[in-house]
C-alpha cells in the first residue's frame, strides 16, 4: 500500500538522478524512452506501491521538479 504520491513536473527535469539515488524504495527511474523539452530522458514514478511519502527526492532536487503528498 502506498503512503505517498509524487507528483512530477517531467518538463523540468534534467535527469541528474539525485532524486533516484536517494529513494529508499526504488520508487523513481529515469525514463529512457521520454525527451522532455530539455531534451533530458526526465523521471519517471515507477513503483507507486511502495512510496512511503518520505519526500527525499522532493528535498534533493535542485530544480524543484518533484512534489509528495502524503496519503
Amino acid at each position: 500500500m502506498a503512503i505517498g504520491t509524487i507528483v512530477l513536473k517531467q518538463d523540468k527535469c534534467k535527469a541528474c538522478e539525485l532524486c533516484v539515488s536517494v529513494c529508499p524504495k526504488n520508487c523513481l527511474e529515469i525514463d529512457q524512452e521520454a525527451v522532455n523539452v530539455k531534451g533530458y530522458h526526465p523521471v519517471a514514478f515507477v513503483h507507486q506501491v511502495g512510496c512511503i511519502g518520505c519526500a527525499n527526492c522532493a528535498l534533493i532536487c535542485p530544480d524543484a521538479v518533484i512534489t509528495v503528498y502524503r496519503d
